[in-house]
């Protein structure tokens, strides 16, 4: 057996029970087989066996009073998986599914993707299994500042630097991030995806549905396509989803779908700036369900309890969950044409279903590539605050761009150089191991 096949089974048997972080160290893992066999420094210092270990595992009560004065208690997380290339960096997850397991998978993932985005940025993240929705603005004041009383003595602008994920958008950055003023007393970027007016940086709530199109973008140009005409399904209807939808059509695509939990519209007519201000506002003003669109717009269908992939496209971008693209999908999607698949959300397609892409020559990009786009404009983020300036949306925009061809590029270039020529699943697992592997060699054993 290889050593990266030994170390996937010493991380089944230290990790029973969390089938996410497998399947993350899994991918991984088989990528760099052939980077093993070129390097057995990394063997010879255990590379991979401290790779797959978190540096620091956080976890802590979070106790608060609902709105009947009546005490709650749910479980907070921080996982600073590796900080080799620099301060730990990723979203806060608040969602009853939140457990060990994702997390630990979701930093691991993290640690490879801002390694890609060039910027000094180690890999973490965390969350808790709070669900905000149905609460009160005030419920879920009291609950964050509870979170962020126990997790500000482990974080800071040059330690670890967390930014949104799915349950935690503005209003809960904001409540955060006033907890922590509160107890340490200072105005730092201690978090990302901040209100413009107090430290935010223009385009972030853009960055991953932009930078999913722009990676989709740069795959496409090696075949000498764009997006013109091309039909696109989309899932999700949350902030990755609406953007990515936005950016689209800027380019001259056509999406033709959004989904959420309870099923999918498919809008054959195409998806225009107008339904698209819609769908931001059923989903961010009055969080209804996606369904209304149906009501709403002629030609449109609802499909309950379906995912998008049954509508042929020429591009797909899942940007709902994880493993929501199963191997049936896959072959589903690439018997009615589709060409290109660009991952928004974190890891929405099972291993069967990369197979499936792998072997018909789709052009595919894994999340930790093509979904970097929103970390990396965290990390500019961090860069406006340290430098206690603002930069324009044009300015951020153009460095966004910049980042996901660089991300692309390394990707690229990296499969090439180990044999697996337009397979950027190996390229980005490669190229991003490589950076923070040599950071370690560097650092010692620590």
């Amino acid at each position: 057996m290889s050593y990266s096949k030994d170390i996937y089974e010493l991380v089944l048997k230290k990790n029973p029970a969390e089938p996410e972080f497998h399947q993350a160290v899994s991918e991984v893992m088989d990528a760099l087989e052939p980077v093993m066999e070129r390097h057995p420094e990394y063997k010879e210092n255990r590379i991979l066996e401290r790779l797959t270990e978190p540096e620091r595992v956080i976890m802590f009560r979070v106790p608060w009073f609902d709105d009947k004065n009546r005490i709650q208690v749910n479980r907070g997380f921080r996982i600073e998986f590796n900080g080799a290339i620099g301060p730990y960096k990723g979203g806060l997850r608040f969602h009853p599914t939140v457990y060990l397991g994702i997390l630990k998978f979701l930093a691991f993932e993290q640690v490879f993707k801002n390694s890609l985005t060039t910027l000094p940025m180690g890999g973490g993240k965390g969350g808790s299994d709070f669900d905000p929705k149905g609460k009160s603005d005030n419920e879920v004041m009291r609950f964050c500042q509870s979170f962020m009383t126990e997790l500000s003595r482990y974080i800071g602008p040059n330690t670890d630097v967390p930014a949104g994920d799915i349950g935690v958008g503005g209003r809960e950055i904001g409540y955060l991030f006033g907890q922590y003023k509160r107890i340490r007393n200072e105005f730092t970027g201690i978090l990302t995806g901040k209100a413009l007016s107090w430290g935010g940086s223009l385009i972030r709530p853009e960055a991953t549905g932009y930078g999913s199109v722009y990676f989709a973008q740069n795959m496409l140009e090696t075949k000498n396509e764009d997006f013109e005409g091309k039909v696109c399904a989309v899932s999700g209807s949350g902030n990755v989803a609406q953007y990515t939808i936005e950016k689209l059509i800027d380019l001259g695509g056509k999406p033709v779908s959004v989904s959420d939990s309870n099923g999918t519209i498919h809008d054959p007519d195409g998806i225009d700036t107008e339904k698209l201000a819609y769908i931001m506002e059923l989903k961010n003003v009055y969080r209804s369900r996606i369904k209304e669109y149906a009501d709403r717009y002629d030609g449109a269908t609802y499909h309950a309890g379906k995912r998008p992939w049954f509508i042929p496209c020429d591009c797909a971008f899942p940007s709902a969950t994880q493993n929501e693209i199963s191997g049936d999908d896959a072959a589903l999607l690439v018997k009615q044409g589709c060409k290109v698949v660009s991952e928004g959300a974190n890891m929405p397609t099972n291993p069967e279903g990369v197979e499936v892409f792998l072997a018909n020559k789709v052009l595919f990009g894994p999340g930790k590539a093509a979904n970097a786009g929103g970390v990396a404009v965290s990390g500019l983020e961090m860069a406006q605050n340290a430098q206690h300036t603002n930069w324009t949306r044009e300015e951020v925009d153009s460095r966004l761009r910049d980042i996901m061809k660089a991300v692309h590029t390394q990707s690229a270039e990296a499969a090439a150089d180990y044999g697996k020529p337009g397979n950027y699943v190996a390229g980005a697992n490669i190229a991003g191991f490589i950076k923070v592997a040599d950071a370690m060699l560097d650092q010692g054993l620590v």
